[in-house]
């Protein structure tokens, strides 16, 4: 696992917001439920809307555009859909939060 810093202490978004962040090359929504941080993709795999517009509702993130809903915890969309969104740890430390991302077998022999 290979930790990048995402956000300042005083960026990360306040209970109920998503805010959207590139980190890593990748761009990932950076999302306070109920004082839990989350990171995930930013897209829905479905249509391809965008979460920094949607919400969070019973532990999970819900597109705005076709109200699918994916579970912050395990990326699960919801029963039926067939579907699952990525969901990245995330660390709270002392100078902000991090994101951490799994290390290609190509990134550990060249990177």
């Amino acid at each position: 696992m290979k930790w990048f810093k995402a956000l300042n202490n005083n960026q990360i978004p306040h209970a109920g917001n998503i805010k959207t962040i590139s980190v890593n090359g990748k761009q990932l929504c950076i999302i306070n439920n109920e004082d839990k941080i989350s990171a995930t993709q930013s897209l829905c795999p479905h249509a391809g809307g965008h979460f920094s517009g949607g919400w969070c509702k019973n532990g999970n993130l819900v597109c705005p555009i076709h109200r699918y809903e994916y579970s912050l915890e395990t990326g699960r969309g919801a029963e039926g859909q067939g579907d699952y969104i990525n969901i990245y740890p995330v660390e709270l430390r002392e100078d902000g939060l991090y994101i951490g991302f799994e290390e290609s077998w190509w990134s550990k022999l060249w990177g």
